[in-house]
């Protein structure tokens, strides 16, 4: 019997690897999975498999174990990004343990669109290559995945290594996007009001306006988030870049601010997704684009009705299941051998589809549409696993469309802040954390003491140098956050912790318009600002004096027993954050515009 050959601890590694595999049911190992990434590079003219495995430049994120019943792969739509190299991870920690944080001056918040998508640098979207109804259905998978690695590799051509953004790599996932916008009569673009020119491609606009020739409505989501000027700047400024664009703000929390700064979840008052900001503008602009071509006199009545129910029935219509929905899921053979049609409104019917990036809120609009809740939301980048459509009346159809990130040229620390990448699943985010912190006003807000403090000649904080590695160090200390083994602080979770505060928009981080600095004064009086201002869910009043107040202090108290653990959520799989979660009544509300400026929100 010959003897066994030496088993490395990587072979043992691989091998459980392929173990789990097998027990969850992926087909990651076949190479005619669907269910892939397309790899990019010389003689790769296959798809790989689901695995994270060391030989490949594509980082697959966000694993989930699949369904028991088989009804579908959760991992189908998983976020694919470039693979960082280690060194460059490391020389980026580097870099945060020594470079000094200074403020950056107001305008260097102000971000043009065609700083992030330059036209010479081809940052287009793929195309879904021509077919027709003769074709065999894996010949058109073939000639996806060609097309799809021709636009990889015409898109590397023209930019080099490093200067492109975090976008999506998953053939299926832009896959889904093609279905969607041929199936959709009118586009819901989804974006965050604190940072809209990152979510809108010009390629998607143009693509949808001129080549579909369809109609597109840009929803600013989240506006409760930011100051009711700003929202209208940017309203003004993208309707002024884009002419054919339909503009409409939009909250799922209207006048519901975070009690505390730890605070995990919003308070969703008693009327729960009936009292949102914004459904009744959309529809506006769905009535404004159809002409009467469509019968929408349902859907202005159901929002009536769910206006009317506010205060009254409050949730229990979502319990009692008065006003069913009905749901349609989509089989992958009638969503590809769908063509595009140039019939729109078909037998009477308004398709909307909602498309956008990773942690936008696309699930919450569609929930608040709806009227009550009928898709899992989660903080969780790519939360949305398959495709669905929602009739929200019988003449208006709803389309969701998992998360894609386009391809830009911003920078990858501000990607993170804007909620694409898993904050678990980073590897290093201390340079993100100095972004923030370098924008934001963090040591009012967070109450740090410095890691070097020494009680014997006590110095003022504002006046010490930070470092992104010190103000997670000072933030692990405040928190409790230590490692188990040696009880050091745990500056990791510390980091993590901080990005969450700024994804939720506890922490908040809000880019402004081109020559937003210099007509301020204009935006903020402004014969239209008081409409922003309903939409919010706040009084007039009330939101000038959060701006009229820039050196308030916070009145919270950071280190409450209730709110001590509220960030720290590690599998955010099933974080609903529509669930009613009870407010810390004995702590004083925290006013984030004023600790954070006239121009920083929440």
């Amino acid at each position: 019997m010959p003897r066994k050959k030496p088993f490395s601890n990587k072979q043992k590694k691989k091998q459980l690897q392929v173990k789990r595999e097998k027990k969850r049911g992926e087909p990651g190992s076949s190479h005619g999975s669907r269910n892939a990434s397309v790899e990019r590079g010389p003689g790769r003219d296959r798809q790989s498999d689901t695995s994270d495995s060391e030989t490949t430049d594509i980082k697959r994120i966000n694993h989930q174990p699949g369904a028991r019943d088989g009804r579908y792969d959760p991992n189908r739509f998983r976020l694919h990004f470039e693979r960082e190299s280690k060194e460059e991870v490391e020389k980026r920690k580097k870099i945060a343990m020594k470079k000094i944080l200074k403020p950056v001056a107001e305008k260097e918040l102000e971000m043009d669109i065609n700083q992030i998508f330059p036209e010479e640098k081809g940052l287009d979207i793929p195309r879904r290559p021509s077919w027709h109804y003769e074709m065999r259905r894996e010949e058109l998978l073939r000639k996806e995945e060609k097309s799809f690695l021709e636009y990889l590799d015409t898109l590397h051509s023209k930019n080099p290594p490093g200067s492109l953004s975090h976008f999506e790599h998953n053939l299926e996932t832009w896959r889904q996007l093609w279905r969607v916008l041929e199936m959709s009569d009118v586009i819901l673009l989804i974006v965050d009001i604190r940072h809209p020119v990152l979510q809108l491609s010009p390629a998607v606009y143009h693509y949808i306006t001129g080549e579909l020739k369809k109609y597109m409505i840009l929803v600013l989501n989240k506006v409760d988030l930011c100051p009711a000027p700003l929202v209208l700047a940017w309203k003004h400024y993208l309707t002024k870049q884009f002419p054919h664009l339909h503009c409409v703000g939009f909250t799922s929390h209207p006048g519901q601010p975070y009690s505390t700064l730890l605070q995990k979840k919003r308070v969703r008052k008693k009327a729960g997704w009936n009292q949102v900001g914004g459904p009744f503008q959309i529809m506006r602009a769905c009535q404004e684009i159809t002409a009467g071509r469509v019968d929408l006199n349902s859907w202005e009545k159901k929002i009536q009705r769910d206006a009317v129910a506010v205060g009254t029935e409050g949730d229990r219509a979502d319990d009692d299941g008065s006003e069913s929905v009905l749901m349609e899921h989509h089989t992958d053979v009638a969503m590809e051998m769908n063509s595009p049609t140039q019939e729109l409104y078909k037998d009477g019917v308004l398709t909307l589809g909602c498309i956008g990036f990773p942690n936008v809120g696309k699930s919450s609009v569609l929930n608040s549409l709806v009227g009550r809740k009928v898709v899992s939301v989660s903080r969780t980048p790519g939360h949305t696993k398959y495709f669905q459509t929602y009739y929200l009346t019988p003449t208006v159809k709803l389309c969701d469309c998992p998360g894609l990130v386009f391809p830009s040229q911003v920078d990858k620390q501000l990607q993170i802040l804007a909620g694409i990448y898993p904050v678990s699943q980073l590897q290093e985010p201390y340079s993100s954390v100095g972004y923030l912190c370098e924008r934001t006003n963090f040591l009012s807000v967070l109450k740090l003491k410095h890691p070097d403090h020494c009680p014997e000649t006590p110095r003022d904080p504002d006046t010490q140098d930070w470092t992104a590695w010190d103000v997670c160090e000072a933030w692990a200390d405040k928190r409790g956050y230590k490692t188990a083994m040696a009880a050091r602080n745990d500056v990791y979770r510390a980091a993590n912790s901080l990005l969450r505060l700024a994804i939720d928009g506890r922490l908040c981080l809000c880019l402004r318009p081109p020559g937003y600095s210099l007509s301020k004064d204009e935006w903020e009086s402004h014969p239209d600002l008081s409409e922003i201002i309903a939409l919010q869910g706040r009084k007039e009043e009330e939101d000038r004096g959060d701006r009229e107040d820039d050196d308030g202090e916070s009145s919270s108290e950071l280190e409450e027993d209730n709110d001590r653990d509220a960030d720290d959520d590690e599998d955010a799989y099933g974080d609903d954050e529509d669930e009613t979660v009870k407010a810390d009544k004995k702590g004083l509300t925290l006013n984030m515009f004023s600790v954070l400026r006239q121009n920083e929100c929440e």
